[in-house]
C-alpha cells in the first residue's frame, strides 16, 4: 500500500530549481532514505510532503488524501523530526512534551502518559525535570525524535536524526527507529550519513541538483553501481598512465581519485590478473553506499 506518492513535484525558489519534476512513491511500513550532497534538494522535498512549503508544480498524496485539500489531516499523522533544534529553552524536557502534545488536542493525562513512555524509550526519564539548556547536544537531539512520536505518527520524517550522537546515542537511535518499523511505522529519513541509511532502510533514492539519480534497496543499487567489491590502488606519478591504459585493456571499471585509482565490478578474476605488481599498493574493501553517492555526485563541493 502507498503511504506518500508525489507526482511531478518541483519546487522553485526565483531562479533556483531546488526540486526538479519529482515522482516518488513510499510503500507503507518501510523506512525510505533520501541522500545526497547540500543542496540536492533533499530538505525542499520534505518540507513540501510535511506541508510547510506549498509546492511550484506537481500532487502529493498522503494515505490517498491530495494534500492540498487534507493538510490539516496529514499533518494529525506526521511526526516531524527536524535537522536544527527548535526546543524550548526556557521549558523542562517534560514540560516541552506537554505543551508539544497541546498541537495535537491530546488530553493532559494522556500527554503526561505518552511523554513518560517516550522519555524511557529514549532514556531519558531520569532527565524529565531538567531544562534543555542542561542537556548534551546528544540528549536534546534523542528528545527531539522523542517529541516526534508524541502523537502516536503513521509517518515518522526524520531529517538527520543522529546528527552529533555519539556511538552509542547513535546505536540507542538506530535500535528504536527499527523497532517503530516493526511496529508498522513508515519512515522517511533524511540523511548524509551512509552507514545509517544503508543498516535502516529498505530502499534509498540518491539526490542531486533537484532529481532523483537513482532509487532501489541499499544492496542493490551497490551491486549495479560498483559491485561487491573497491579495488583502492595507490599509484605515484610514474605509474599512472600505465596503470590507467591496462585498466582500459582490460575493460575495468575505474576512476581516479586522488593519488589512487578505484577499481568497481571486479568480481571476474581473470580481468584482475595481474593488474598490480606490488600487492601492498592495493586495498580490497566491501564497496558500499558512500561509494555510488560519490560517482553520482561528483567529489566536489556544491555551495
Amino acid at each position: 500500500m502507498l503511504i506518500i506518492k508525489t507526482r511531478n513535484l518541483t519546487k522553485k525558489f526565483k531562479d533556483l530549481l531546488a526540486v526538479d519534476d519529482i515522482n516518488l512513491e513510499v510503500e507503507k511500513g518501510e523506512c525510505f532514505g533520501l541522500l545526497g550532497p547540500n543542496g540536492a534538494g533533499k530538505t525542499s522535498l520534505i518540507r513540501m510532503i510535511t506541508a510547510v512549503s506549498p509546492p511550484t508544480r506537481g500532487d502529493i498524496q498522503v494515505l490517498g488524501n491530495d494534500l492540498k485539500a487534507h493538510s490539516r489531516q496529514v499533518k494529525a499523522i506526521l511526526g516531524v523530526v527536524p535537522q536544527l533544534d527548535n526546543l524550548d529553552p526556557d521549558l523542562t524536557v517534560l514540560q516541552n512534551l506537554m505543551t508539544f502534545a497541546r498541537y495535537f488536542d491530546i488530553p493532559k493525562n494522556e500527554a503526561h502518559r505518552r511523554s513518560t513512555e517516550v522519555l524511557s524509550l529514549f532514556e531519558l526519564g531520569n532527565k524529565r525535570n531538567s531544562h534543555i539548556r542542561e542537556l548534551s547536544g546528544g540528549m536534546k537531539r534523542r528528545l527531539l525524535i522523542a517529541r516526534g512520536l508524541i502523537n502516536l505518527p503513521q509517518i515518522l520524517v526524520l531529517d538527520e536524526p543522529t546528527i552529533g550522537l555519539d556511538p552509542q546515542g547513535k546505536y540507542l537511535v538506530w535500535d528504536k527507529l527499527a523497532e517503530l518499523k516493526s511496529q508498522g511505522v513508515t519512515q522517511l529519513l533524511c540523511t548524509q550519513n551512509m552507514e545509517e541509511a544503508t543498516v535502516l532502510c529498505d530502499r534509498v533514492a540518491i539526490m542531486h541538483q533537484g532529481k532523483i539519480l537513482c532509487l532501489g534497496p541499499p544492496q542493490s543499487l551497490i551491486s549495479q553501481y560498483v559491485g561487491s567489491e573497491v579495488w583502492e590502488i595507490e599509484v605515484d606519478a610514474g605509474e599512472r598512465d600505465k596503470t590507467v591504459k591496462d585498466l582500459r585493456s582490460r575493460g575495468l571499471d575505474f576512476e581516479e581519485v586522488g593519488g589512487k585509482i578505484h577499481v568497481f565490478h571486479v568480481e571476474a578474476d581473470e580481468m584482475t590478473r595481474g593488474l598490480v605488481n606490488f600487492a601492498e599498493r592495493v586495498r580490497r574493501r566491501p564497496a558500499t553506499l558512500e561509494d555510488i553517492f560519490f560517482r553520482l555526485t561528483g567529489r566536489s563541493l556544491v555551495e
